[in-house]
């Protein structure tokens, strides 16, 4: 059945949808809303190495963003911005301001657009990515949300999502070499709210599964979050289990085949917010095991800046890498400028 609706959309729908965007961006040059917003966050980070042949570190790290929003009517342009330091490469040469994010949304016929660069943001299963050359379309049909979405470096998806009886459902189908299908279910069921998540890969051995719980006790919110993979899949996001991107050396790497675990409570305490969490890496690789213990401890500062401290233990069952501990402190902030900053620009 999705293969068939893939067929359409491809075939009818994406012609036409492409003159829709394209006459969006042809109206005359009006008055616009410019809304800035921007983050800025310094962290100090001491990293102890049990093993000797380990060396320990001590490093500060700077990241800025900066969110740029032009809006007249239904139609918006976005240009997000990033620096850290040494960029994107994570060198230690000064900060580069890098252009993240280029996209542009409008509504024609009751349908909803985004094109241009944009990142589609992490889960428990998988990593985010940011490509250029992105298109989507949505429009809402007797309460069902049917979706598109392609681009120069991505598969064709056709999706479907609805609400029934206050439980979310969405289906998806992804054509090309990563096709297969994906299927989402969550809601709320006796205080338990509730997210599956499962992606069925037309290749062999690879697909992946996710489940989150969550629950309040005594003002105690608790989780538990579980994401497993086939022998030829791996888990590789940047979620509440943990950062698993693996793109730099303060990030852990899964391999293909783990299976991924954790329980946590949070609850606010004298001003703060604090967090504990374990989680287990149960890896299918002989003695790659690997335990985390994690404690986080948030408050809020004034002047909309944040105070982070966050401590995390690793156990690794694997004797060529050391155990360690992380000491991380992060003092954050936002800022907003709002409405009464006007331009001229065409939409």
């Amino acid at each position: 059945t999705f293969n068939i609706i893939l067929k359409f959309w491809r075939n009818k729908m994406k012609k036409q949808l492409l003159i829709a965007a394209v006459a969006a961006t042809m109206g005359t040059a009006a008055i616009a809303d410019i809304s800035i917003t921007g983050s800025a966050k310094v962290n100090y980070t001491q990293t102890d190495n049990a093993l000797s042949t380990s060396q320990d570190t001590d490093t500060f790290s700077n990241e800025m963003d900066l969110k740029v929003k032009g809006t007249n009517g239904d139609t918006a342009v976005v240009i997000n911005f990033g620096a850290m330091d040494g960029g994107d490469n994570g060198s230690t040469t000064d900060s580069v301001m890098d252009v993240e994010d280029t996209y542009l949304t409008t509504t024609v016929a009751g349908i909803s657009i985004k094109t241009g660069q944009y990142d589609n943001g992490n889960n428990l299963m998988r990593a985010s990515s940011r490509n250029a050359g992105r298109f989507s379309a949505s429009k809402e049909i007797s309460g069902v949300t049917v979706g598109f979405f392609a681009g120069n470096a991505d598969d064709e998806e056709v999706s479907a999502s609805t609400t029934i009886s206050g439980v979310k459902v969405s289906a998806k189908a992804i054509a090309g070499g990563n096709g297969g299908e994906e299927y989402k279910v969550s809601g709320d069921l006796a205080g338990v709210t509730y997210a599956y998540h499962t992606n069925r890969s037309n290749t062999a051995d690879s697909d992946r599964t996710t489940l989150r719980l969550d629950t309040t006790v005594s003002g105690v919110t608790l989780t538990y979050a579980q994401a497993e993979a086939d022998t030829a899949a791996t888990i590789d996001g940047d979620s509440w289990l943990g950062d698993f991107e693996g793109s730099d050396t303060a990030n852990m790497t899964a391999n293909a085949g783990d299976d991924i675990k954790g329980f946590g409570a949070k609850m606010a305490l004298a001003g703060n917010t604090v967090q504990v969490k374990h989680v287990e890496v149960d890896s299918s690789t002989a003695n790659e095991g690997l335990d985390i213990n994690k404690l986080i401890v948030t408050r809020a500062l004034a002047n909309s800046t944040t105070f982070e401290l966050t401590y995390t233990d690793e156990d690794s069952q694997n004797v060529a890498d050391a155990d360690k501990a992380t000491l991380d402190l992060e003092r954050s902030e936002e800022r907003r400028v709002g409405k009464e900053c006007r331009s001229r620009w065409s939409p």
